[in-house]
């Protein structure tokens, strides 16, 4: 069974470490001037496709622990996020930080991501990003939206004039504006991604940011303690931590600890230590010949027997086959 980072270390497979492409894939053309260049300590790929005067997709796929952007300070260029898979902390200006998992948006003009950065947690990332450039679809809007009474001006009020981020919990309308676009054959991918740009902007017609759907920001503080603390359980993967020992230890109350941990990760802290197991436990299957009781050790298993059972419950097969098979792999 291959894990989400596997599936997408394939599709980076040839892409120089250090390296983010950016390619037009619809012969567009030249890309718009506020997109400017992506930096990364991984490898990434930005797929932008040009649908209409004003509006461009991208596709992301990264694997790296973070992600710089730099480009112009545009405040009436409102930019649309769509985490697919992974998870993402972009720090915006001002020391706003919002987290992404799969399914959520976030909404934001331009303005606040110039020169920002985005963080991966869990090491991979892809995603869908929407540009729509305010000013131009005042004057050149595309038929649907314009037909069912689109106004860009109400659109920049309720998303870029002066607000800050904003962060929506993934929902049944985001993915079925979204989702299709990681489906649909590759020779009606313009197409489509046309068809959902304006759904799209139907949908932010009818959107009201809410306390019910807005996603908790989190300021930068917070945030680095709480990598601290998972940069230490994953370091620490042999011994075994309370909540309240790492409460204790970083002086966080357990409340807070668990809640902007399960915002940065995704997941609660037991089961991020339980990936983190796996995670090195099947470097050291594939890359030593260490025994599978010596591994089972090192990743915080009592014994052998209990380390056997839980990898096969993740993995669907016991430590020594997955060996065999990654063996098999690397000869033929």
């Amino acid at each position: 069974m291959h894990t989400a980072m596997e599936e997408i270390e394939q599709i980076l497979r040839g892409v120089p470490d250090g390296t983010v492409i950016q390619q037009p894939t619809n012969g567009a053309g030249e890309m718009p001037p506020y997109l400017i260049r992506a930096e990364s300590d991984g490898k990434g790929r930005i797929e932008q496709m040009m649908l209409f005067p004003g509006i461009t997709l991208s596709r992301h796929t990264f694997l790296a622990q973070s992600v710089q952007f730099h480009h112009a300070l545009e405040a009436r260029v409102l930019e649309i996020s769509f985490c697919h898979i992974g998870r993402v902390g972009w720090n915006m200006r001002g020391g706003t930080v919002v987290y992404l998992g799969g399914g959520d948006l976030c909404l934001h003009a331009m303005a606040c991501c110039a020169d920002s950065e985005m963080t991966l947690p869990l090491g991979y990332y892809t995603g869908i990003t929407v540009t729509v450039d305010l000013r131009i679809l005042e004057k050149n809007c595309p038929a649907i939206p314009r037909d069912a009474g689109f106004r860009a001006a109400e659109i920049d009020k309720k998303f870029c004039v002066g607000k800050k981020p904003v962060g929506i919990a993934g929902c049944t309308e985001s993915d079925r504006i979204f989702l299709p676009l990681f489906e649909v054959p590759a020779h009606l991918q313009l197409a489509y991604a046309k068809l959902k740009a304006q759904e799209l902007l139907l949908y932010l017609m009818q959107f009201e940011p809410d306390t019910e759907t807005a996603l908790v920001p989190y300021n930068a503080d917070q945030i680095t303690q709480i990598k601290e603390i998972g940069d230490f359980l994953s370091a620490h993967l042999e011994e075994r931590f309370t909540i309240e020992m790492l409460s204790k230890r970083y002086l966080m109350n357990t409340s807070t600890l668990k809640a902007v941990f399960r915002a940065v990760y995704g997941m609660p802290i037991g089961a991020y230590v339980r990936t983190c197991r796996m995670t090195r436990a099947k470097e050291l299957l594939r890359k030593t010949d260490d025994t599978i009781a010596a591994i089972a050790a090192q990743v915080g298993y009592e014994t052998q027997g209990k380390f056997t059972q839980a990898f096969k419950e993740q993995e669907g097969v016991v430590p020594s086959a997955y060996r065999r098979q990654c063996r098999r792999t690397r000869m033929g």
